[in-house]
């Protein structure tokens, strides 16, 4: 199996440096940033696979970044912080984020969480080779590859939010969605 690429979102350097040991050691392939600015960067420049973002960095919250990565991206985000509180959690799943460890946590747990990542990732791309790239329902033409629809040949505008809807309900044609 591929191993995937993993973006590293931690400021604290011997955490960042353990995390990246470990991950070359397993042979994965791996990205690190020190600071959501970078963070973001790496994120739209590479498209890993697997982001572990640290919640307290110097110049935005990791719950910011979570937000911007979703305006864009479903790549599953395991959240890496020292926040222990039931509402930080909260928040951060809320907001998007796939998994929540906290500090200090064992680097088994963390390879554990990261081959967790790894198989719901293989099972999405099996689902999505069977979908069909394109949905096509009477003058409504949806191409899910190019993150574009289409209603009597004109693209529609939509927000990232009314496109996610779009797509959900053209997956589900047919069923009631609560």
């Amino acid at each position: 199996m591929n191993k995937p690429l993993v973006l590293v979102v931690e400021d604290d350097t011997p955490v960042r440096n353990l995390i990246t040991t470990t991950l070359k050691t397993h042979e994965y392939r791996y990205l690190s940033a020190q600071n959501g600015a970078s963070a973001v960067m790496e994120a739209l420049s590479h498209n890993p696979d697997i982001v572990l973002l640290d919640l307290g960095l110097p110049d935005m919250d990791g719950v910011e970044i979570i937000r911007k990565i979703r305006s864009w991206s479903n790549m599953p985000i395991i959240v890496i912080s020292a926040r222990t509180e039931d509402s930080d959690k909260i928040v951060a799943l809320d907001a998007g984020a796939d998994d929540y460890l906290t500090k200090p946590f064992s680097v088994d747990e963390l390879l554990a969480r990261l081959r967790v990542t790894q198989r719901r990732l293989s099972l999405m791309k099996t689902d999505a080779a069977q979908e069909s790239p394109i949905f096509t329902n009477g003058a409504l033409k949806i191409d899910y590859a190019a993150g574009c629809a289409y209603l009597d040949g004109a693209e529609l505008h939509l927000t990232p939010i009314e496109y996610k809807l779009l797509c959900l309900l053209s997956k589900n044609v047919g069923k009631v969605l609560t």
